[in-house]
């Protein structure tokens, strides 16, 4: 019997195998349909209006029909006596919620994992999620109440204690990253730690067993097993984190702002709205926040790239 060659067999069309998984799952990809449109309509389409950042806008003119003017609002903005003021406050802000903020809902996704009654488990976190699903004006007004002069919480309490009840905190520039980090603390240290507990729950419990054998306390435990399983995570989430650094929060800050801390809470989110929609420079504004995309892309990447080659952990 002739054996058939195999250079008489035909190749396969290139992409016949990813539409072949595609018609095979074609449910699991229509259910992914909505997510998809979401970010064309809301995040790739709207791309198109980086060309401002290149043009001069003409309101008669509309965006393509407006001229060209190179990189000019990138100069501009760099030449500008406030850049360096902008720049600087936005990082510390962001590095304070990056790097600061990381430990605290890893502790907690911990803390909850070594909780035996469940009704106090389900009770805590829900007390823990609620901050997550309030708007940043019912926080900040909260945050005034309390630390509101003479008729706020904390000023009360001092005063009952025998001091002066009649400190403005929201106006002190020395209380600001204090009021910051711990609002943002409050509002998504839960939220923020259901991943991690996720990651907690597929540990291996053979692992934990083995240790228990070998004499492990629960502390060993969670330095040698927990901690070391869940760090894919942890990379994943802070390489991911990474791309925001030039975004400390729009809405945070400038509901926290007042005269009093203008020096530390005016970031580059709070400027792109005050000249974009206040002063209607919208080509400038959009040239100001490509910088922080583009940054916190080349960020992303080299990060990504290094913890590749560090711990063979990466988004791609």
């Amino acid at each position: 019997m002739a054996q058939t060659s195999t250079s008489n067999m035909k190749p396969s069309r290139p992409g016949a195998a990813l539409w072949k998984n595609i018609v095979l799952h074609r449910y699991l990809y229509f259910m992914l349909l909505p997510c998809l449109l979401f970010f064309i309509i809301f995040n790739y389409i709207p791309m198109g209006g980086l060309l401002l950042a290149f043009k001069e806008y003409k309101f008669n003119k509309g965006i393509l029909g407006s001229p060209w003017i190179g990189f000019d609002y990138f100069v501009t903005f760099f030449h500008s006596y406030q850049s360096r003021e902008l720049i600087q406050n936005t990082l510390i802000i962001s590095c304070m919620k990056l790097f600061v903020y990381l430990p605290f809902p890893i502790v907690l996704a911990l803390m909850f994992n070594e909780v035996r009654n469940k009704w106090f488990k389900n009770v805590s976190q829900s007390v823990l999620y609620l901050p997550h699903f309030l708007s940043w004006v019912v926080v900040v007004g909260l945050v005034q109440r309390i630390l509101a002069p003479d008729t706020g919480l904390l000023n009360e309490l001092i005063t009952n204690m025998g001091g002066d009840g009649s400190t403005f905190f929201m106006m002190d520039p020395k209380y600001f990253y204090q009021i910051m980090f711990g609002s943002h603390l409050w509002k998504s240290i839960g939220w923020d730690s259901i991943i991690y507990m996720a990651a907690i729950s597929g540990v291996n419990p053979d692992m934990y067993e083995a240790a228990k054998i070998d004499g492990a306390g629960k502390l060993r435990e969670i330095w040698s097993i927990t901690l070391p399983s869940i760090m894919p995570t942890v990379v994943i989430l802070f390489i991911l984190s990474l791309g925001n650094i030039l975004s400390a929060g729009f809405d945070q800050l400038y509901l926290l702002r007042t005269p009093g801390n203008m020096q530390l809470s005016d970031i580059l989110d709070t400027y792109i709205i005050r000249v974009g929609l206040k002063n209607g420079q919208f080509g400038y504004a959009t040239a100001v926040g490509m910088i922080q995309g583009i940054i916190g892309l080349i960020l992303v990447v080299f990060a990504n790239r290094l913890s590749r080659k560090v711990s063979d952990t990466s988004l791609w």
